[in-house]
Order: C-alpha cells, then structure tokens, then sequence
C-alpha cells in the first residue's frame, strides 16, 4: 500500500490526535514511521484502541496486518488499558529456569487474574515477556518499570501489597 497522498482524517476531535498526527508529519508519513507513531500513540491514549491501529495504518500506508503484528509483538505496546500499575514477568530461558513461571503462577493467584488481564480495581496489569535483558538478574521483572532481579515470592508479594493496601 502506498503512502497516502490525502490526509485522514483522525478518528475523534481529541487534541491528542495532533501529537500523533505531529509524529507522522516529521518522518514525512512514511511507513517507516511505524513504531515510532505507535509509541506517539500509546502515550497519548496509554494503549493502542482498534480505532487508532486503523488510523496510522491508513495515514502511513501500511496494512493494517503489519500494524497489529508490530502493536503485538512489541512488549511495551498494551492493545487495552493498563492498570494504575505494570507487573511484567520474564519468561526467557534463564528466567524460566531459575523458576519464573512458578512465580507468575503465584502473582496470578495472588491477584484473581491471568497475563494480559488488569485487576478489577483497575490497579494492577500483568504481563509476561519472552526477555527483557536482564538474564544476570534471573528471575527477572519489571515493576512500574523499575526491573526487579533475582525475585523470591515473599519480596514480590510484599511489593504487591504496596500497589493493593488492604
């Protein structure tokens, strides 16, 4: 799909459209843009809404195919809203084997909720990552986006009960 040579036009009035579209504007609406204007994006909104995955595909020219495959392959994009806070759990063979699966099974019973979901007070989202560079820290996570290494259950929990006074 070529770049688009007429604008589009955004899906609302929201004034945060005008940073996305400012974003856009700088790389010329090239395609190459992508990732770029989706960081725009999830800044602005705080997550990437069907309507505004449409909206930079049609502004840069891309199928809206490859927008979704970068929006989910990417960790840092979130295709819902995010909770108060971010927990992200690495997954990666060195995690994996110094015991973080055990540990995101115990973060989901902790909280009542699965990876990929936000807790019902809106507090909380959990995540998973395949890596996020810290295998010297197995097991690793990132809390608010601060990494944790080296994680055992009761430091992680404690650290929960900061995000969810009881």
């Amino acid at each position: 799909m070529p770049t688009p040579t007429v604008r589009v036009a955004p899906p609302t009035d929201d004034k945060r459209w005008r940073l996305v579209e400012a974003t856009m504007r700088r790389y010329n609406f090239a395609p190459e843009a992508l990732i770029e204007t989706l960081h725009t994006a999830q800044e602005s909104f705080g997550f990437l809404e069907p309507e505004s995955l449409l909206f930079v595909a049609r502004s840069l020219g891309v199928p809206l195919s490859r927008v979704l495959g970068v929006a989910t392959f990417y960790n840092y994009f979130s295709l819902k809203p995010q909770g108060e806070h971010t927990c992200v759990i690495c997954l990666g063979t060195a995690c994996y084997i110094k015991g973080s699966g055990a540990l995101l099974a115990q973060l989901e019973k902790e909280l009542g909720i699965k990876v990929g979901e936000t807790t019902p007070d809106g507090k909380v989202s959990l995540m998973a990552a395949r890596c996020i560079g810290s295998c010297g820290l197995a097991p690793a996570g990132v809390f608010d986006g601060a990494v944790a290494g080296k994680m055992e259950t009761a430091p992680m929990l404690a650290h929960l009960a900061e995000w969810r006074p009881a």
